[in-house]
Parts: C-alpha cells; sequence; structure tokens
C-alpha cells in the first residue's frame, strides 16, 4: 500500500471557553479545570490568556511526530518570537491585501502556508532592491506582525492537516482509504460531476482537465499543492487510480503522461484545481486548530483566493 503523497511546496470548532469555579464547604474545596495554563488570583483559577508568537510556534511542533525540525522552511519571516500575540490570521499567502486584512482585524500575528518573499526559502538577498519587496517588508515590519510559515509542519500532522481540510471541505473524507488518505473510493461518478463537486465546494471559477468528462470514476488519487511531476506520475502508476486530482502541474510533466496513457487505453483523467484552491482549506483547519488550543485569542481565516483570472 503506498504511505500518504505529500507535496513538497500546510470544521470551524464551536469551542467556548468554560468559566471556572472554586468553592469551598465544610468539606473541603472542589476545583474543576480543563486547560494545563493556570494562575491563581483571588479565590479562583483561571486559563493563560496571554501567549507570545513563539509559544504559540512551539504549540502546533509539539502536536507534530518528531518535533522540531532541523531543516525547515517553517520559519518566522518578520517579526519578533516574543511579542505577545494580540489577534492571529491565518491564510495561504501572506499577500499585502492579507496583511491589511489582518492590520484592520488587530492581528499581530500571520501563520501563512506558503512563502512570503517569492521563492521557497523566503531568501531576500536578492530582493533588497526591488520595489515592491521593500513595500511589503515596510508594511509588515510598521505595524510589528510576525509572519510564520507553517508547510513541513503542518503536512506532517497525522493525518496530514492540509489534505483532511480539503478533504472535509469536499466532504470526502468518508471516501479515504483507511490507511492513506490520498486514495479514495466512491461510488462511480462521472469525471463532469466530480469536477462540478469540486468546483462548488472550493469555490473555483474554471479547472483544467484531461481526459473525458462521461468518464466514471470511482478510484481518486487526490494530491494537492505542487507534488513535481515525477511524484504524481510515480503515484499513477502505482495507485492506477481512474483520476488524479492534484493543485498544479509542470504542463510538460503529468498532463503529457496522462495523455499518452489515454492514448494507450488506460482509464485515467486529470484534474487541476490550482495551487491555492487545492490547500486553502488547509489554513481553515490550521484556524478551527487555534479555535480550539487558544480560545481566548482572535482567530481569522483569510482567504487569499487565486492569483491569476481566467477569461
Amino acid at each position: 500500500m503506498m504511505k500518504s503523497v505529500q507535496n513538497t511546496s500546510g470544521d470551524q470548532s464551536g469551542y467556548t471557553r468554560r468559566k471556572f469555579i472554586y468553592k469551598v464547604s465544610a468539606v473541603g474545596a472542589r476545583l474543576a479545570l480543563s486547560t494545563p495554563f493556570i494562575s491563581r488570583a483571588a479565590g479562583f483559577i483561571k486559563p493563560q490568556e496571554q501567549y507570545t508568537v513563539k509559544q504559540v510556534m512551539d504549540m502546533f511542533i509539539k502536536d507534530v511526530p518528531g518535533g522540531a525540525l532541523k531543516e525547515t522552511v517553517d520559519t518566522l519571516k518578520t517579526g519578533n518570537p516574543d511579542t505577545i500575540v494580540k489577534g492571529i490570521v491565518t491564510t495561504m499567502f501572506a499577500t499585502i491585501a492579507v496583511i491589511r486584512n489582518a492590520i484592520d482585524l488587530g492581528a499581530n500575528f500571520i501563520i501563512a502556508h506558503e512563502p512570503t518573499f517569492y521563492n521557497h526559502t523566503d531568501e531576500t538577498e536578492w530582493l533588497k532592491d526591488d520595489k515592491v519587496y521593500q513595500f511589503k517588508r515596510a508594511l509588515l515590519d510598521k505595524n510589528g506582525i510576525a509572519v510564520w510559515r507553517n508547510h513541513d509542519y503542518i503536512h506532517r500532522l497525522v493525518p496530514d492537516g492540509v489534505t483532511i481540510g480539503v478533504l472535509d471541505k469536499l466532504d470526502w473524507r468518508k471516501y479515504t482509504d483507511k490507511d492513506t488518505i490520498n486514495i479514495l473510493t466512491m461510488p462511480p461518478t462521472p469525471l463532469k460531476e466530480l469536477i462540478r463537486h469540486a468546483k462548488s465546494r472550493l469555490i473555483i471559477d474554471k479547472v483544467r482537465y484531461v481526459g473525458d468528462p462521461d468518464q466514471k470514476c470511482s478510484r481518486i488519487l487526490f494530491i494537492p499543492g505542487a507534488a513535481g511531476g515525477q511524484r504524481q506520475i510515480q503515484a499513477i502508476e502505482q495507485v492506477k487510480p481512474d483520476v488524479l486530482i492534484c493543485g498544479e502541474i509542470q504542463e510538460w510533466e503529468t498532463a503529457e503522461y496522462v495523455r499518452d496513457a489515454l492514448a494507450k487505453g488506460d482509464n485515467i483523467s486529470l484534474v487541476v484545481l490550482g495551487h491555492i484552491a487545492s490547500e486553502e482549506a488547509g489554513s481553515e483547519f490550521m484556524l478551527n486548530w487555534l479555535k480550539e488550543k487558544l480560545p481566548g485569542i482572535k482567530t481569522t481565516h483569510v482567504p487569499t483566493a487565486n492569483s491569476l483570472s481566467f477569461m
């Protein structure tokens, strides 16, 4: 069985913080707690209400199997790790529009899934004289906003937080293989209906595809994000799905492989959702995690939306 396929580019909880009552009687005292973070004050105990940027980061990393990584792109891109968090925004990309939203919301911590400065490692030396970079960096610095990229860690959750977030959005988690969440088995459905459903649930205007719209699809290989052509093609050969649904492709790799596979006579299709559309719900997963763990901090998901438009 194929292991879960991760990319290489990350249920809104109704949880409300409980009130804690400390009662003293002739018999003794009873204390009701639901959090390990406590402080004593004038006869009652309440949860910790202030967290630094680093504390929030460390809390999430603690939930990831294996803990902190020695090599990762999940670093603090701007801001001070000791900053007290006033509010958090989750998003795919910390765009200028998202930063302005964060400022309006009074948030000083953005948790983004993808790079902030236009390359995978957020290297900025090559951008030091670039006016767009300078404007964006100044906007962040002026408003004291910390940006943390949570990509490697959220993908290393078990199960993968991004994939689960998207499958929940699609209402497809019930179809996943018990050992490999990237493989789904559902009642035979025409390709055009799968596409219609994905567009509706993920709010996508148009998708690209290869295949017959009337092809009946039951076995689905779902790989969000940008796994790369070689991994996508190898996964197709190993899993032998009716359709690969992915985030993005190199047009000269996976699409050409599927086209040749169809010409050979294979029953295979390809649906390309777009990178952002295929992973946006991972940032909603992050939102829900924060609301559960840190109910006292205002947390908002700000969608990035597709940077590309269609004519």
